[in-house]
C-alpha cells in the first residue's frame, strides 16, 4: 500500500517529521496554547463549522486515553471529558485552539457496549468526516503502547490509507510499562505496518501523566500549519 496522502500531502508531512527530528526549535517557535475552548458537538460532517480553519482530528480505540491526551496537549484539565466507561465519545467534538485551528475529538473505534445499529451509525459518521471534510489536515491515531499490535488498529490505519487521509501515530500510556516492553510494542506495530506500507507516518511517544510528547506534537502541528497555503 502506498503511503497515505490527500493530493500527496503525506509526502510533505513525512518530510516535516524528518525536519523536526533534525531541528532544535527554540521556545519562541513553540506553540503556546493561549485559548482552548469547546465549540460544539456535531452528528455529521455537514453540520460542522464552516470557518475553514485547519482541523487536526484525534481518534483511537475505546479506552486508549484520548481525552487525557487532549487535556494534556491543551494544558486544560477537563477540557475533554475523561470517562471510566470506554466509548462515551459519540459525536464530532470541536475545540477552538488559539482561534487558529480546530482540535476534533472523534468517537473511538471498537465501540464498547453499544448496539450494532449504533456501531454502524458511529462508523458512518466517522467515515463521512474523514472522507468529506475539506479542512481536515491530519489525523492523530492513538495506539495503546501497552499491548502488541491489534488487528483493529492496523485495519483502521489501512483504511486511512485507502481514504487518502494523512495521519500520524501517537503511542499512549507509556508510563505504565517497562521501557523494553514499550519499545518492543511500538516497533512491532511499525513492523506490522511495513508489511503493507511503502513509507511509515510520523509517530510520537506520549504519556498524559508526565506530559511526554506534548512539545513534540505541538511543534509538529505548528510546522504543519506553517506549511499550509496562506
Amino acid at each position: 500500500m502506498r503511503g497515505p496522502g490527500r493530493n500527496d500531502f503525506f509526502d510533505g508531512i513525512t518530510k516535516l517529521a524528518g525536519l523536526l527530528a533534525a531541528m532544535c526549535l527554540t521556545k519562541g517557535n513553540r506553540m503556546d496554547i493561549k485559548k482552548a475552548e469547546f465549540v460544539s458537538s456535531f452528528t455529521a460532517e455537514s453540520h460542522c463549522p464552516k470557518t475553514g480553519l485547519p482541523e487536526f482530528a484525534f481518534i483511537g480505540r475505546s479506552n486508549v486515553g484520548k481525552s487525557s491526551l487532549i487535556n494534556m496537549l491543551t494544558a486544560r484539565n477537563g477540557l475533554a471529558k475523561v470517562s471510566g466507561t470506554p466509548g462515551k465519545t459519540q459525536l464530532l467534538n470541536f475545540f477552538n485552539i488559539n482561534d487558529r485551528w480546530y482540535l476534533v475529538d472523534l468517537p473511538g473505534y471498537g465501540y464498547a457496549k453499544v448496539s450494532k445499529s449504533q456501531q454502524k451509525t458511529l462508523a458512518a459518521m466517522i467515515e463521512g468526516y474523514l472522507i468529506r471534510r475539506a479542512p481536515l489536515v491530519l489525523v492523530f491515531v492513538l495506539i495503546d503502547s501497552n499491548v502488541p499490535p491489534t488487528a483493529i488498529d492496523l485495519e483502521f490505519v489501512n483504511r486511512l490509507g485507502e481514504f487518502g487521509v494523512p495521519f500520524a501515530l501517537a503511542f499512549t500510556k507509556t508510563d505504565r510499562q517497562k521501557k523494553g516492553v514499550l519499545d518492543n510494542n511500538v516497533e512491532a506495530f511499525l513492523e506490522a505496518m511495513r508489511e503493507t506500507w511503502e513509507s511509515l507516518p510520523p509517530h510520537f511517544i506520549t504519556s498524559s501523566k508526565y506530559s511526554t510528547g506534548r512539545e513534540e506534537i505541538l511543534d509538529y502541528i505548528q510546522q504543519v500549519l506553517k506549511s499550509l497555503p496562506s
